[in-house]
């Protein structure tokens, strides 16, 4: 694939997107001596950048939408860009290098970056369009389920990931007449992050909290009733469920329609090389909506590793491009700490230690191969994960400090500084 120059001074770069991505590489950018003075960023919402992140707290009711907000529209003017809010580009042309909104603005660029992000994925079956069936993916989305709440009934969350739970739990708060209930294929919570012990914590406590968790569930179809609004959710072994209303939080797809019509290269999202730069060499691509290899990105920090890398890029400073890395998983869902990275499950070859304190509620679950950490979970208390994460990284050999592993860093300094303190004559006497 052919690589990318950087943006002259005079050269206009526009962004098409406003998301959390988009946001962070105009900071990035603006600090630059090099920046392209012409910058544009087009965004299909009515409203400046937010943090994504904080939709569950806001559903919650635990923060207002003010503390969302990243930067103002008057931030965007100050620094010489120009943001343009709640038009959608219909229409990339590479050979005139123009983009056109849906409104008929049209605009030409020198460079392009897509950060078009990614929206919920819709299970494939009956009744998925009908009324009542929404998404968590936006301000909207989160004005939309705050009045759901308000209003009861029952809703079901399809989805036992993080968002599906966050949902779950916001809805619960918000909702003094509403039943909520999460459905989850898989046969436990979180199972991308979680073992089945930790999902198993996780689930108590949520079910104490007064959600109903059906894990296992294989969705059939939706019904809907004679106005075309969602009454029932049927499962594949004939369970029916009544449903008012139906929260999709079961993964995303990245948005690639845009770079397909135009004909740039695409998988699952928009390919790009190690310097974010599509098959089109004017174009860039970013975040949710893009495909390096055959990654696609849901997590804040490959994303902004690839905003490094393309700030580099554009203002033409070194950079060795962008290369996935291993990375954690540290979560909070309603008050409850989590840290997991690594394989979820052991396999044959990993030893396994693990310590679990039932009267506070902690759990860790460590995986090793050969000396060496290749996986954690944590439940509870997570203070220890990220110095786990970092013996993994450095291929720490820990055989000589395996049995106080699980109480972490604090207890396995002890046991080095008293080897480090072993004179040899003590040695000698004591074998």
């Amino acid at each position: 694939m052919e690589t990318t120059s950087r943006c002259s001074p005079n050269d206009h770069l526009v962004i098409i997107g406003n998301g959390m991505a988009s946001h962070r590489l105009i900071e990035a950018l603006v600090k630059q001596p090099t920046r392209p003075q012409r910058i544009t960023v087009i965004s299909a919402e009515p409203t400046p950048a937010y943090n994504r992140i904080l939709l569950s707290p806001l559903l919650a009711g635990e923060i207002q939408q003010d503390a969302l907000t990243l930067r103002d529209a008057d931030w965007y003017a100050e620094q010489g860009v120009t943001l343009i809010l709640g038009e959608k580009v219909e229409h990339l042309n590479r050979d005139n290098q123009t983009v056109t909104t849906h409104t008929g603005r049209t605009l030409n660029y020198h460079r392009l970056v897509l950060a078009t992000g990614s929206r919920p994925a819709v299970p494939d079956v009956p009744g998925c369009t009908l009324e009542g069936v929404h998404g968590f993916r936006d301000l909207q989305d989160a004005a939309t389920l705050e009045a759901i709440a308000k209003r009861g009934g029952h809703t079901l969350v399809i989805g036992g990931g993080l968002l599906g739970l966050e949902a779950a739990e916001g809805l619960r708060k918000r909702g003094n007449n509403l039943t909520v209930s999460v459905l989850q294929r898989s046969e436990y919570l979180m199972n991308r992050q979680l073992d089945a012990t930790a999902s198993q914590l996780l689930e108590n406590e949520l079910a104490q909290r007064g959600l109903t968790l059906i894990t296992g569930a294989q969705l059939a179809r939706f019904e809907g009733d004679t106005n075309g609004h969602v009454a029932k959710v049927h499962l594949a072994n004939g369970r029916q469920l009544e449903a008012t209303s139906v929260i999709i939080a079961a993964g995303i797809i990245p948005n690639k329609a845009l770079a397909h019509r135009a004909g740039l290269a695409t998988g699952r999202g928009i390919v790009v090389d190690h310097l974010l730069t599509t098959s089109d060499p004017s174009i860039s691509a970013l975040g949710e909506c893009c495909q390096f290899n055959d990654t696609t990105y849901g997590l804040v920090e490959p994303i902004w590793r690839q905003v490094d890398v393309l700030v580099a890029t554009l203002c033409g400073a070194p950079t060795p491009g962008y290369a996935d890395a291993p990375s954690a998983t540290k979560l909070k869902i309603s008050g409850v700490a989590l840290y997991a990275f690594g394989p979820t499950e052991a396999s044959a070859e990993h030893d396994v230690l693990s310590y679990h304190d039932l009267e506070h509620g902690d759990y860790r679950r460590l995986l090793l191969r050969d000396g060496q950490i290749e996986g954690a979970v944590l439940f509870g208390d997570t203070s220890q994960g990220p110095w786990y994460f970092e013996q993994a990284l450095a291929g720490t050999d820990i055989n000589p400090y395996r049995h106080v592993l699980l109480f972490g860093a604090a207890d396995v300094d002890v046991l080095k500084e008293q080897h480090n303190d072993t004179s040899p004559t003590t040695t000698l006497e004591a074998a």
